[in-house]
């Protein structure tokens, strides 16, 4: 398809470099000290170069073709105070990557507009989210990693890769990633991570490379959107253990592609099965790469945004 002129803030990092391997021209808003949500290209991604940044107070005179909306933030406050009226009567997305809040099913999203088409990034939110009159669909991640990265697991421990997780608490799953570090070998990182001993906040560009030492990868999100970071573990062929909730159990066959649970326990000794057999961990993390890169893959994402973009503009009737 043609490229497209499209506004788009910096909300999830990792999520914007897969996104932004879509070869359409990019623009980021930012603003002096880089804010929440208009940190640009961030200093830890290597984004194509037609990703580009624009002054906050100059999107007005961009000649856009589409704007990606993906907090309500985005949707009411920074549509009113960046663009002009031309630019909010444009095809429209909301892009949302969250599990309904404050109550699972019964929560009420934020847009409510026939001519505005919400993403969903999971099965599992479309179906909790009360979308009103909005008309939705469902795209399942896609991972840009570097096709040489893969597993080792010559590291005789597990990792789990969640930023804030202190701040997140419960819904992360912060009670339960302490209950399993105290009886298995479990390193953390991600922002904040420090504060609980972690690894910090790792580039990017280097991540995977790091994770893939580890045996296993542990997430113990209670409540959230399928972790992009198991998505990537998986794609570089790392065994993964996690909670059976959310997206997670039509993504991980248990004791094929990775382990799960709703049981800790339970969880606890598959890390330490997997710990103590790394052939065992090498079967199960082959499988998962195998799913994960057909699954997950960047041509079905590519295909199913550049179909995304179409929908949008028909939308608003262009």
């Amino acid at each position: 398809m043609q490229r497209l002129n499209i506004l788009i803030w910096h909300i999830h990092g990792s999520y914007l470099n897969s996104l932004a391997r879509l070869e359409h021209h990019w623009w980021l808003p930012v603003k002096p000290g880089r804010p929440e949500g208009y940190g640009g290209r961030g200093a830890t991604f290597d984004l194509p170069p037609y990703v580009r940044e624009v002054p906050a107070e100059a999107v007005r005179e961009l000649d856009l073709d589409l704007v990606i909306y993906q907090t309500p933030r985005n949707y009411t406050e920074d549509r009113e105070a960046l663009l002009s009226p031309r630019q909010q009567r444009l095809p429209a997305i909301y892009l949302e990557h969250n599990t309904p809040q404050p109550h699972p099913t019964n929560s009420v999203h934020p847009v409510d507009d026939p001519e505005v088409l919400l993403v969903h990034v999971t099965h599992y939110n479309r179906l909790m989210w009360d979308c009103r009159r909005t008309p939705t669909l469902v795209i399942e991640h896609g991972v840009a990693i570097e096709p040489a990265i893969t597993y080792r697991g010559t590291r005789r421990e597990a990792i789990s890769v969640i930023n804030m997780l202190q701040r997140r608490g419960r819904i992360a799953g912060a009670d339960i990633f302490e209950q399993v570090r105290a009886q298995v070998p479990l390193t953390l990182a991600g922002m904040g991570s420090e504060a609980l001993g972690g690894l910090g906040d790792i580039p990017y560009r280097a991540l995977h490379r790091r994770m893939a030492d580890y045996r296993a990868l542990f997430s113990p999100m209670r409540y959230t959107s399928l972790p992009l970071a198991v998505i990537e573990a998986l794609t570089i062929g790392m065994p993964v253990v996690a909670l059976a909730t959310t997206e997670l159990p039509t993504v991980i066959e248990h004791g094929v592609t990775g382990f799960v649970s709703c049981d800790v326990a339970a969880l606890i000794g598959y890390l330490q099965e997997l710990l103590d057999d790394a052939d065992l961990a090498r079967r199960i993390g082959a499988n998962a790469r195998a799913m994960a890169r057909e699954r997950f893959g960047l041509e079905r994402f590519r295909r199913d945004w550049n179909a995304a973009f179409v929908r949008a503009r028909e939308l608003r009737g262009g």
